[in-house]
């Protein structure tokens, strides 16, 4: 019996000790000194989010501890990435900045992110942030410039919400596509998207696209500043596409300031664009 059951006691430990070290934690710690053999605990960080997403779980978080640059991320299950410690850093070159694909039920949220794209270079990043599948995506005080596509691309493919605040958008886009924020849900999508307090300036091309593909892709826009894209500052196209939009400010666009279905509460500043077109009125204040 002895014999026997030494080796079943050494299996159990050894087991123990496998399923110890394959655990995830609800929160895990990057930092720009860190390494991603590490369990990216808050004393042995991990260096990279792609190295800290998959020790931490469904639900959980990863903060940064100091600042440093923490490379794309494909995000495929609910989580948060918050950093306030400093440059929390992903610089895209020929990919997206962050992919999410997570499943139905997941909320995603993104803060103090600082997004490059390194725009007009040799291979430069495709999108800021590309949404496909998810619940629904938070991006809170983050800096978002200088992708060759969008700064926020939102294109679920199951009914979602976008909610962006705090947050500055710039510089990304060709002559003739791309820009600050696209909402377009796709023929199985439902999309529906809130800015507020968010700044879309610089843009090469437009600043808030909506395309509807049948489904609705909608989205409003409040205390917010669209400004100096080189064409429409709101455009909107295709069935079941809207914006409305509210005490913001569509300042000095290149084309139009707004296109096709966009409703206005009649409180907005809009001004010095080419021309400067007015919305429908949404019905007024309540």
């Amino acid at each position: 019996m002895r014999k026997t059951g030494l080796p079943l006691i050494l299996f159990g430990l050894m087991l123990g000790f496998s399923t110890s070290a394959n655990a995830q934690a609800t929160r895990t710690w990057v930092s720009g000194v860190g390494d991603d053999v590490n369990p990216c605990s808050r004393t042995a960080p991990c260096k990279t989010f792609a190295g800290a997403i998959s020790k931490t779980a469904a639900g959980g978080e990863i903060n940064c501890l100091d600042p440093g640059g923490f490379g794309a991320v494909t995000i495929i299950k609910a989580m948060t990435i918050s950093c306030e410690m400093g440059t929390g850093g992903v610089l895209a070159s020929s990919v997206n900045g962050v992919n999410v694909n997570a499943g139905a039920g997941d909320a995603v949220y993104l803060k103090g992110l600082d997004f490059e794209g390194l725009n007009g270079t040799t291979n430069p990043g495709l999108n800021g942030i590309q949404f496909n599948t998810g619940a629904s995506l938070t991006v809170d005080s983050c800096m978002i410039r200088d992708f060759s596509n969008f700064g926020i691309k939102f294109v679920p493919s199951n009914v979602a919400t976008l909610n962006v605040v705090n947050t500055r958008i710039s510089r990304s886009g060709t002559a003739s596509a791309g820009g600050g924020v696209q909402v377009s849900a796709t023929a199985t999508g439902f999309a529906r998207a809130l800015l507020s307090r968010v700044t879309i300036d610089k843009h090469n091309f437009v600043g808030v696209s909506v395309v509807g593909n049948g489904p609705t892709s909608a989205i409003q826009i409040f205390d917010s500043t669209i400004s100096h894209n080189n064409s429409n500052g709101i455009a909107v196209s295709g069935t079941g596409g809207v914006a409305t939009i509210g005490s913001s400010a569509i300042i000095g666009n290149g084309a139009a300031a707004t296109s096709g279905n966009v409703l206005s509460f009649l409180n907005n500043e809009i001004k010095d664009n080419n021309p400067d077109t007015v919305p429908t009125s949404a019905g007024g204040l309540h």
